[in-house]
């Protein structure tokens, strides 16, 4: 056996195209694709360099570059290949779980979505997890050992001081448990674990309705109610992981008991379950929000009525979160999203109403752009995050290792 190469000493002209290369690498880890010009702008890197590292990094299977448009002149588009790694995200619901795989630049390779039971144990959904993974990355003819992150969506509050899911949970069965820490130990490769929400509020800022604002709430409306908050481009997430549960704000202190404990929620008012249940007596219990959607734009007068309403206790909520956090863009998403022209009229009207006029008149009101996939793409971020820098050094070592090798046995 030959002895391992010697890593270049620190200052060495093979250290510094190393730290280039890997400066490159994390600029698109983080943007997904960029031109040779934004790459050099963005990195600090000399246009030359750039070029040449992404020459010798095409040539080795690292990069995929293709032309494209800038500025009106033709460029060519730089993004990672599969050969660099691959992304897994795991996005649970209420009652469903999707897994999808993606390359480094983030677009998704292969996706499966299931049922599941509300009640599930933690280790039945990791199991899942796990069964989905390994029949997509066969589908896909990718090799499992390229797989350097999983981020995974939690409909709960994630303690980041002990990685705990906490309480209330959308998911009974996995709170107390340390899913990250779990999930690496169950799964194999590095887990990062996040509340749903919070994933939503990443995509959105990073590639849907957040672009050029400074500070988003990202509000999912579904049988859970929360919200992410971003300010700057970073999420904040609190002193223990727990901000944004404006689900679990009181709006009636004699109200509904909620399955936090306490009474009179916002979740207990607007939660999709709760919706359907109020419309059940008219419309039978087979309804969704969807149908329900459907009827009231066709003048049922008693889906218009919930929905509405259903918007009215949302942007007095909105309105408390406007008059503490101050966000310039409030993003609604989730489930009860599809009914976008019955709530937001009754949010912004409650908004104005019950908000700080300069706050109030400050803030815009949009839908989300990524639908469903808002926290598939927000778990691929994490995942990413969690990966870097060391899996993406491997698998850079790993080629440059393969491409000398390769070179050596040509030479001889």
């Amino acid at each position: 056996m030959e002895p391992r190469a010697r890593r270049p000493s620190p200052g060495s002209p093979s250290s510094l195209k190393e730290a280039n290369q890997a400066r490159l690498i994390e600029a698109l880890q983080f943007a997904g694709t960029m031109t040779q010009a934004e790459l050099s702008r963005f990195t600090g890197l000399a246009p030359s360099t750039v070029s040449n590292i992404v020459r010798e990094l095409t040539t080795s299977g690292l990069l995929r570059v293709s032309p494209t448009v800038s500025h009106g002149r033709t460029a060519q588009a730089v993004r990672l290949s599969r050969g660099a790694g691959v992304l897994v995200a795991a996005d649970f619901g209420h009652r469903h779980l999707t897994v999808a795989i993606a390359d480094l630049a983030y677009e998704i390779l292969a996706e499966e979505r299931v049922t599941l039971e509300w009640d599930h144990r933690v280790d039945d959904g990791l199991a899942e997890v796990a069964r989905i993974v390994a029949r997509l990355l066969a589908e896909a003819g990718i090799d499992p050992a390229l797989v350097v992150g999983l981020g995974m969506g939690l409909p709960a509050p994630i303690d980041s001081r002990t990685g705990q899911v906490g309480a209330p949970s959308q998911l009974p069965g996995w709170v107390g448990v340390d899913a990250a820490a779990l999930a690496t130990e169950r799964l194999g490769v590095p887990v990062r674990v996040d509340n749903d929400a919070n994933l939503g509020a990443l995509a959105e800022d990073r590639w849907g309705a957040g672009r050029g604002a400074d500070n988003v709430a990202y509000v999912k409306l579904s049988d859970g109610v929360g919200a992410g908050l971003v300010i700057r481009g970073e999420l904040y997430q609190g002193s223990i992981g727990t901000a944004g549960e404006i689900g679990h704000a009181t709006m009636n202190e004699f109200g509904a008991l909620c399955r936090c404990g306490n009474r009179g929620c916002l979740e207990t008012l607007v939660a999709t379950s709760v919706l359907l249940d109020q419309l059940a007596p008219n419309h039978g219990t087979s309804l969704s929000i969807a149908d329900a959607v459907r009827m009231a734009h066709a003048g049922d007068v008693s889906c218009r009525r919930v929905l509405e309403d259903a918007g009215h206790h949302v942007g007095v909520a909105v309105a408390n979160l406007c008059n503490i956090f101050n966000p310039d863009r409030i993003i609604i998403g989730g489930e009860l999203a599809q009914a976008e022209d019955l709530i937001v009229g009754s949010i912004r009207r409650a908004l104005n109403r019950q908000g700080i006029p300069s706050a109030a008149e400050a803030v815009s009101i949009v839908m989300a752009e990524l639908g469903a996939r808002s926290h598939v793409l927000g778990a691929l971020v994490i995942a990413s995050s969690g990966a870097s820098p060391e899996a993406l050094g491997a698998a850079l070592r790993d080629t440059v290792e393969t491409d000398q090798t390769l070179l050596r046995t040509v030479e001889h």
